[in-house]
């Protein structure tokens, strides 16, 4: 053996240069064709031979014997199981994080449509690339209880820091991910996701969807039912694992085995991550949303990941409305036989709804205004008029809003109620004579629903379902005003400017400030711009969005602005001072004027902080004027309850990424114009011209001409003929001793996190930081 070893190193010694370079480069391509051979091999059993088929073949005597995802190959990497941590709902906020391709895109707006439709509260942000990460945490507490992606290869493929970020997230807070793989025509047949135990088969075409009933994941969704025919597209991915973390959800059959006659093989077209693997619970769709069946999957998805934190109960009310019983034309009306099959239909209808009754809406002048055959289903209708529900019109079946005369009015309702002593019948009566389509539409739905999920249909009277309807929704107590025609209005608080203007389709045009009263006067100089009315009760501000005034209704907004024929100017705004921190205002003004444009001023926040506190001294607060501005802002839990309230109102204005979260919530940022409020105290002017360029006015006016710094006054004036100036009143503008370092200190700490995610907001809507904030962002490094 010595002997042998001493011949080797003999060997080595007696090799030149030439040959140990020929032999590494041997080895080193035997290394390559070795590596290569493998993932080849993997590659190819991932694309099994036959027609289309992915998978093996289901063992047992029925489909549901074994329901787990196909298996892959025993070379793929099976990596140790890991716990899912389960989810700590208290916390986190009950929002979803929702990462969109664009803000455009259909699938996106699919599944923000089904999040609103239960009342679900959500964030939308582009799927990031690398360092735009939403904060996550806000002072130890997680700020979203799910994220959704719309591609789930914009989560796979995210950048190493932002990836390590959100599953950290989503780990220690319990946070599922629901993910959508949609294949294109340069997508891999067969692919490894990366990083995780899981292969994807893409672009197939699929057929009779079935559901797995013992998917942990199903609620509404009822298994043991199979969608027959083909499924929407040619572009579905499969899922294929043999790790225990992956249970399938839908499966289906390729639709390239169905000419042959055989079963074919079960793939599973959704499939649920347990979050065996890395502790992450997900749900992965192999498809968008076109599929009705995906849609209730969704919404169980959304309900598990959530601990059912954002789910709607089982119990689910229907009332149908058939409106316009005498109202139809001759030959659309009900006949003798179109209201026994209603009746009929309605009895066959409460077998599986308990007392299920058509609701009838009626305008009796019309009674009687048929054929002959017609005037008969009209009297059969009234005998069996307490077999329904009925709800009036009007007697001629005018809207109410157009009456002027409040005694007429009364009138037209006195004689529908002499017409009948009941309440009559919504859908429209042309529906249920004749084809009588309304009555079939209703009875496969319930079929439907009764097939396809557990849902518990019930029935209320329409009072006593409206009461029901706002237990379970009382947030929605409040009404939401909406408005046809075009509006614009601008809103402004003590020191955050906000601005709407309508699409120049309107005949005029009007916009609203969020901002300083110097701001307000500004904009009046400008020809083409006209103010509100001023108020009795709160001065130049109307406080519309915010406040009680909105269930004042829209007419008694506009009586707040000048009809367009009264005046030349192109442009309405009002100010009011609260709107830009009000958690409804946003809202509001979105459903009333969704295509708005809006302008937000904003200074240092422990400077607005300070201002309103000495505001509230010079009003002769008692709070204000017995505790000092750092008690205030310092104040404990313990403290007395007025304390806090004006600690509340002095600091939470002042979370300025929060409030302009909320507002691009429902403006898109192309709407928002973010301004420098320290550049509107030195420089007026050339705030005023961004503005107008922004809010695109053609008559532009030179504010450097027209404002002049009044020395004695501290800030910028209208300058008037012969030098002199107008101002502000003297409430406007005044000196304050220098706030205290300590409490200077405080609140750099107490915003900085709210800094620098207004910081990144700014960014993600590309508008620069304001000068106060650059330094407050270079000060806490």
């Amino acid at each position: 053996m010595m002997l042998m070893c001493g011949r080797l190193r003999r060997l080595f010694r007696q090799l030149t240069l030439q040959t140990s370079l020929l032999l590494l480069f041997i080895f080193c391509m035997v290394s390559v064709l070795i590596s290569a051979y493998f993932l080849y091999g993997v590659k190819r059993e991932l694309e099994p031979a036959g027609v289309g088929g992915v998978g093996v073949p289901e063992e047992g005597t029925a489909d549901w014997e074994d329901p787990r995802a196909t298996p892959s190959p025993p070379s793929a990497r099976v990596l140790p199981a890991r716990t899912a941590k389960p989810a700590d709902m208290s916390r986190t906020d009950p929002v979803v994080l929702v990462f969109v391709e664009s803000l455009y895109s259909q699938l996106g707006q699919d599944i923000v449509a089904i999040l609103e439709s239960g009342r679900f509260r959500y964030q939308t942000e582009i799927a990031p690339g690398k360092g735009d990460m939403p904060t996550l945490t806000d002072k130890n507490r997680g700020r979203f209880t799910l994220v959704i992606y719309e591609n789930i290869l914009k989560y796979v493929n995210l950048d190493a820091w932002n990836r390590e970020l959100l599953d950290k997230y989503c780990v220690e807070y319990g946070v599922g991910i629901i993910g959508f793989f949609k294949a294109n025509e340069n997508s891999l047949q067969s692919a490894q996701l990366k990083g995780f135990p899981l292969f994807l088969h893409s672009n197939l075409g699929l057929r009779d969807c079935s559901v797995n009933p013992k998917s942990p994941l199903l609620l509404i969704t009822k298994a043991r039912e199979v969608e027959h025919g083909p499924l929407p597209g040619d572009d579905w991915t499969v899922f294929q694992s043999n790790h225990t973390t992956y249970e399938p959800v839908l499966l289906a059959r390729g639709r390239s085995t169905e000419a042959s006659g055989a079963p074919g093989l079960l793939h599973a077209a959704v499939v649920q991550d347990l979050g065996l693997h890395d502790g992450i619970q997900r749900v992965l769709f192999g498809n968008n949303l076109n599929f009705w069946l995906h849609k209730l999957v969704l919404v169980d998805a959304v309900s598990f990941l959530t601990g059912k934190r954002l789910s709607l109960a089982l119990e689910r009310y229907i009332l149908v409305d058939i409106d316009d019983i005498f109202v139809g034309k001759e030959g659309t009306r009900m006949k003798v036989s179109d209201v026994k099959a209603l009746l009929e239909t309605q009895n066959e209808l409460r077998t599986h709804v308990p007392n299920f009754t058509f609701n009838l809406g009626f305008s009796g002048k019309f009674f009687h205004a048929g054929t002959d055959e017609e005037d008969l289903g009209d009297d059969l209708l009234l005998s069996y008029s307490k077999e329904f529900w009925w709800f009036p019109h009007m007697w001629s079946h005018m809207q109410p809003h157009l009456f002027h005369n409040q005694s007429v009015l009364a009138e037209q309702m006195l004689l529908n109620r002499k017409f009948a002593e009941i309440s009559i019948f919504m859908t429209h009566l042309s529906n249920y004579g004749n084809d009588r389509l309304g009555l079939y539409t209703f009875k496969n739905l319930v079929k439907f629903i009764q097939m396809w999920t557990n849902l518990k249909l019930q029935t209320l009277p329409p009072v006593q379902l409206a009461q029901r309807y706002f237990q379970i929704f009382p947030e929605e107590r409040d009404p939401i005003w909406q408005f046809d025609e075009p509006h614009l209005f601008h809103q402004t608080s003590e020191d955050t400017d906000t601005f709407f203007r309508s699409h120049p389709t309107a005949v005029w045009r009007s916009f609203v400030i969020l901002g300083t009263t110097a701001l307000y006067l500004f904009l009046g100089m400008h020809p083409d711009l006209t103010s509100n009315y001023p108020s009795k009760e709160t001065f130049e501000e109307i406080q519309f969005f915010n406040g009680r005034n909105y269930h004042k209704g829209i007419d008694w907004y506009m009586e707040y602005f000048p009809l367009p024929s009264n005046t030349s100017s192109d442009f309405y705004f009002e100010k009011s001072a609260n709107y830009f921190d009000s958690e409804v205002a946003a809202r509001r003004a979105a459903a009333l004027l969704p295509k708005a444009k809006i302008i937000t001023i904003l200074i240092n926040p422990a400077d607005r902080a300070y201002s309103w506190y000495q505001h509230q001294r010079a009003h002769d607060d008692p709070v204000a004027q017995k505790y000092t501005f750092h008690d205030v802002i310092t104040a404990g839990r313990d403290m007395p309850i007025k304390l806090r309230v004006l600690q509340s109102r002095s600091l939470v204005p002042g979370l300025y990424a929060t409030h302009l979260q909320r507002w691009l919530t429902h403006y898109h940022p192309s709407q928002i114009l973010v301004l420098d409020g320290q550049m509107l105290r030195t420089e007026p002017a050339l705030v005023m011209d961004k503005i107008q360029k922004f809010l695109g006015l053609t008559n532009t006016l030179n504010y450097h001409k027209i404002l002049a710094f009044d020395p004695k006054k501290g800030f910028w004036c209208q300058l008037l003929d012969g030098g002199k100036t107008k101002c502000l009143g003297k409430s406007k503008g005044r000196r304050y001793p220098d706030m205290d370092v300590d409490s200077r200190i405080f609140l750099r700490e107490y915003y900085h996190e709210h800094n620098i995610e207004l910081s990144k907001l700014l960014y993600k809507m590309g508008q620069p930081l304001p000068s106060w904030l650059r330094e407050e962002l270079l000060h806490s490094r």
